[in-house]
């Protein structure tokens, strides 16, 4: 399962319901954030997420609205006396705007807290045990971004009936059969887990695009998402602006879940230039299973 915390749902210029961006993800005793807009830190606490066990930062791309509340962030986990270190992953392009954003604050090579830089190529950024991490890229004016694909591991529990069945006894051997090993029994029987394993449950897939100008390439990584997290900064009928902007309308994110056969679509990054109703309205029309983000929401998958 994975727990979302909106904490900032604003495009470019922030406004007073909605923060710049920010997102926290919870999975497996995991807080991870995508993103880290001016004024997260405040959101934050505004949640009721607090800044404990953060030590993890995802960022799609290395433009300010995304990245101005880190040093506010660190500064706060310094003075809380956080031991943690922090990994920073993103494009390298984004790691040098962060490095030198501390350098002017801090110093050449100093950071306020322990931190690590872990530059992404595409593919495998974690592997938790519970889900894993991947990223892939999308197309963003002249950035190196990327977007982000969390994925649980499919679980199967053992059949209390089955087990009964063929009287297999508690202890390590129910242990070996719900790993998938087959067993053999005092009795001299052999059981394949297959027998007493029911059927896979419990995959979730969450997908979370930042700013792109596309979506070519993106629907064989959010195919068959749960959850669908993506921007929607400009509507159809400004289509050739959002282009010039490198941002997507609402009309073509929703195009995009739907082709991709995705469970739920949120849009986020929304511009103030539109009524919220506007927005989700377009979006509908092609995807009904839509709803548009707004700050503090929580949303379970």
């Amino acid at each position: 399962m994975f727990d979302l915390t909106f904490l900032g749902t604003s495009a470019s210029v922030p406004s007073a319901d909605r923060n710049h961006p920010g997102l926290l993800v919870e999975a497996g005793g995991h807080r991870i954030m995508v993103d880290c807009g001016e004024g997260t830190q405040r959101q934050l606490l505004r949640s009721g997420a607090g800044f404990r066990r953060l030590d993890r930062l995802l960022l799609t791309h290395g433009h300010f609205d995304h990245v101005l509340g880190i040093p506010g962030l660190f500064s706060t986990l310094r003075l809380r006396q956080s031991a943690d270190v922090m990994t920073i992953h993103g494009s390298p392009g984004t790691l040098d705007v962060v490095v030198r954003m501390l350098a002017g604050l801090w110093g050449e090579g100093r950071a306020p807290i322990p931190l690590q830089l872990a530059p992404l190529t595409e593919g495998r950024v974690l592997d938790a045990g519970e889900f894993t991490i991947d990223c892939f890229r999308v197309r963003h004016r002249d950035t190196e971004s990327f977007a982000f694909s969390f994925e649980s591991q499919v679980r199967r529990h053992l059949l209390p009936d089955r087990l009964s069945a063929l009287g297999v006894p508690d202890g390590p051997v129910r242990k070996d059969l719900a790993e998938g090993r087959a067993v053999v029994l005092a009795d001299g029987r052999t059981i394949d887990s297959e027998d007493v394993l029911g059927p896979p449950e419990g995959r979730k897939k969450l997908v979370i695009v930042g700013d792109t100008e596309t979506t070519d390439g993106l629907a064989e990584h959010v195919r068959d998402a749960d959850l669908l997290v993506i921007e929607a900064t400009f509507l159809e009928r400004d289509a050739a602006t959002a282009l010039d902007y490198g941002h997507l309308t609402a009309a073509k994110a929703a195009g995009l879940a739907a082709a991709a056969g995705v469970k739920q679509l949120v849009l986020t990054h929304i511009s103030g230039r539109y009524p919220d109703e506007e927005i989700l309205a377009e979006a509908v029309r092609v995807s009904p299973n839509t709803r548009l983000a707004t700050d503090l929401d929580r949303l379970a998958i």
